[in-house]
């Protein structure tokens, strides 16, 4: 099997997190590289992590890798400026994609939103759309985008309104089903499992748009353990109910 190299950025949020330690433990990755402005606590033998200034990132701060994942994000809370908010979630993606293929790097993962588009009247979605768009008009050799819906899970960080807003869809998620399914809330370690399985398994086209429901509905494989039998059980050759035993007839 060819293993697999990938670079991450923003590992230090919400989805990076579990992102970087889904390719370490996975058998398809051999090397994460992680750019990121401050350490990480999470450690692996398969892990490197650099930290950087993303205003002064250059070509050869990234490693030649076949994957790039794109996991930067804020919210207005954080960023206290419009302009700000566009540094994070659209200047950044897009000098780091510029950098990824000046390196020769083939595949460009990005997480957007639901909802996105330019022409959009919230500054949200429009952000993400311009984003999405100028990302296209790059031209890279290949770009997947992700567009999940209301992201759920523990941040590490209490924000009332996202709180709220899980707390409305773990209620109606169970009966958002057939076209409202998209609606549905997304954990973030789910967004990230899809992520990385759609760099395996996704479909090779130049555009790769995963909505919700594409991320939804990939689920990891569970193997179930098999419980051993006991050896005084596996040689008692009357209990084993699996074994036929001719009896000689008296």
């Amino acid at each position: 099997m060819v293993r697999r190299t990938a670079i991450v950025v923003g590992a230090t949020g919400f989805t990076g997190q579990y992102l970087v330690k889904q390719l370490c433990e996975s058998e398809e990755y051999a090397a994460i590289s992680v750019i990121a402005r401050r350490d990480i606590i999470y450690t692996h033998k398969k892990l490197d992590v650099k930290i950087r200034d993303f205003d002064k990132l250059e070509e050869n701060d990234l490693e030649i890798a076949d994957d790039l994942f794109c996991c930067l994000g804020t919210t207005m809370k954080k960023a206290k400026t419009k302009e700000n908010f566009e540094k994070v979630d659209l200047e950044y993606p897009l000098q780091i994609a510029s950098l990824a293929k000046k390196r020769g790097i083939p595949n460009f993962h990005v997480i957007s939103a639901v909802g996105s588009n330019e022409k959009s009247p919230f500054f949200y979605s429009r952000v993400k759309g311009r984003m999405e768009q100028e990302l296209i008009a790059l031209k890279l050799p290949y770009l997947s985008i992700y567009r999940p819906s209301l992201l759920s899970g523990n941040r590490g960080e209490f924000r009332f309104a996202e709180r709220l807003s899980e707390g409305v869809f773990q209620l109606i998620n169970p009966i958002l089903v057939g076209p409202f399914k998209r609606m549905r809330s997304i954990e973030g370690k789910q967004l990230a499992f899809a992520m990385y399985h759609y760099a395996v398994h996704g479909r090779k086209n130049k555009l790769n748009l995963y909505k919700s429901v594409d991320i939804l509905n990939v689920k990891p494989i569970v193997v179930n353990e098999e419980t051993p039998i006991p050896r005084e059980e596996l040689f008692n050759w009357e209990k084993r109910k699996d074994i036929f035993v001719d009896k000689d007839e008296k």
